[in-house]
């Protein structure tokens, strides 16, 4: 993407050049467009939660702008000739119920015929375009907060295995049905500094380009990201996705990552995970911190204080 030229209409807020959650166009002085486009391959085997799960992951993208979702297309790969079609039913199903719970309406969308199951959404939401909250600008001396527990990819990888245990697939599932509407309007409500959420580059990768976005540095403390119970288990069975060895092999690669003690690979690849339908990591001036922290408290969202946005040009991340 970054070979592709920036756009030159002066009405689109945010574009490509920041690898930001989503796209942000000015239609008027006091209204903003936002697009994203998401899609994920099944997560968990009941397709009716698939579904949920699906478009929760699409909504991310909106949330994390400060924005608020209205409408969704489907976009939708399905081997119509080898399953049945009752099962693409039960996953548009859980996507139109889990669309109703955040107050979108979903109306129309595309599907092909294709040998492997895939959902999402294109969505589209509406913000005051002086409100926009981009992944490019957080501010030294910022406070992280992340709002959900990182784990999924490697409970997502276990169940493919048959190897997860019922209680940790209920954990993720719920945490993967979870909105971050309430989490985006607490943020927005205390003018956060910037906000990304936590996806398929795992907390490690998402971090980075918000530090290689505005040249500041962050410094991430191990023992306060908070992790889906049962996971370090899984992961000790060997149960880690490729994409958390490419997530780390990228970081590293790059010079992003700075290690301050001693850590194991398999903590490094707990910050690599590749999440779906992960929280939101969000930055937040220090004097803000704690009313983030009570707005968080109040609707029951989990308020992780995990770092702190530093001094460093290069954009490296320290993990303590």
């Amino acid at each position: 993407m970054r070979l592709l030229p920036p756009a030159a209409d002066p009405n689109v807020l945010v574009g490509i050049t920041t690898a930001d959650d989503a796209a942000v166009y000015r239609i008027s002085d006091d209204l903003a467009l936002v697009l994203t486009a998401d899609y994920v391959t099944p997560i968990v085997d009941d397709p009716y939660e698939f579904g949920r799960i699906a478009v929760t992951n699409a909504l991310s993208d909106i949330y994390a702008m400060g924005a608020k979702p209205v409408i969704g297309l489907n976009l939708v790969g399905f081997p119509a000739r080898t399953l049945p079609l009752d099962i693409l039913q039960d996953i548009l199903r859980g996507g139109v119920d889990q669309a109703k719970l955040a107050g979108v309406s979903i109306v129309g969308g595309h599907s092909i015929d294709d040998p492997e199951p895939k959902y999402g959404l294109a969505a589209l939401g509406f913000v005051h375009p002086d409100r926009v909250i981009s992944n490019a600008s957080p501010k030294e001396g910022d406070v992280l907060f992340l709002t959900k527990p990182i784990g999924t990819g490697i409970v997502s990888t276990a169940i493919k295995e048959e190897a997860a245990p019922a209680a940790v697939v209920e954990r993720a599932t719920k945490l993967m049905t979870t909105l971050n509407k309430e989490a985006s309007e607490a943020m927005a409500k205390v003018s956060a500094s910037a906000c990304t959420d936590v996806t398929g580059f795992g907390l490690l990768g998402h971090l980075y380009e918000m530090t290689y976005a505005s040249k500041v540095g962050a410094r991430v403390h191990m023992a306060d990201v908070p992790i889906i119970e049962g996971v370090r288990e899984l992961l000790a069975r060997d149960f880690s996705p490729g994409g958390a060895r490419r997530n780390l092999d990228f970081v590293t690669g790059r010079g992003g990552v700075v290690w301050d003690g001693e850590f194991s690979d398999l903590d490094k690849l707990l910050l690599s995970d590749p999440q779906t339908a992960g929280g939101l990591l969000i930055s937040v001036p220090q004097a803000k911190a704690a009313k983030l922290q009570s707005e968080l408290a109040a609707t029951g969202t989990l308020a992780a204080r995990i770092g702190q946005m530093i001094h460093d040009p290069d954009g490296r991340i320290r993990v303590t």
